[in-house]
């Protein structure tokens, strides 16, 4: 099976990861990782990006360890679309997250128009921090909780000391 997602991970964290495992589970996997034009348009606040080129880096380290995992075969392509390449022949099946079920449904209906069979999304639900709100690269940006989702000192009530 041909499976297909999308997204900006900067940083990537254990929700992106929960995503990366269900993709490798079902087949090989195509990643579109957002362009540096597109990146900030996808965001939901306005916070800094890093570049195209050391998120990829970081996105193929990670997918390395997955594709090693399920000897599975994955490749990068950048995204300079909302839609992306979701809309291209090839797949069978889009990962998504529960706020981006809309945007495959789009993809569907893009598909749908251009005479190809819609993908079948695949919901992943979201990974749930400490303090059981999600785990999100803008949490981390923002200092509130690390890639794992565990609060940060500041945000926990405890006291950082040298040893923190």
């Amino acid at each position: 099976m041909d499976v297909v997602l999308g997204g900006t991970f900067d940083p990537i964290h254990d929700g992106h990861r929960a995503l990366f495992d269900r993709a490798f589970e079902l087949g090989d996997v195509t990643v579109g990782l957002t362009s540096d034009e597109l990146a900030p348009t996808t965001r939901h606040v306005d916070r800094y990006v890093r570049p195209y080129e050391e998120r990829a880096h970081d996105l193929r380290a990670e997918l390395t360890r997955f594709a090693d995992e399920y000897d599975r075969e994955f490749t990068i392509r950048r995204l300079d679309e909302p839609t992306g390449i979701a809309t291209e022949a090839g797949f069978d099946v889009l990962i998504v997250s529960p706020e981006t079920v809309d945007g495959g449904e789009h993809v569907n209906e893009i598909r749908a128009e251009n005479e190809l069979s819609p993908l079948r999304l695949e919901i992943v639900d979201h990974v749930p921090a400490e303090d059981g709100e999600r785990i999100s690269s803008t949490r981390i940006v923002m200092g509130e909780i690390d890639e794992h989702g565990k609060l940060t000192p500041e945000r926990d009530g405890r006291e950082k000391t040298s040893l923190d």
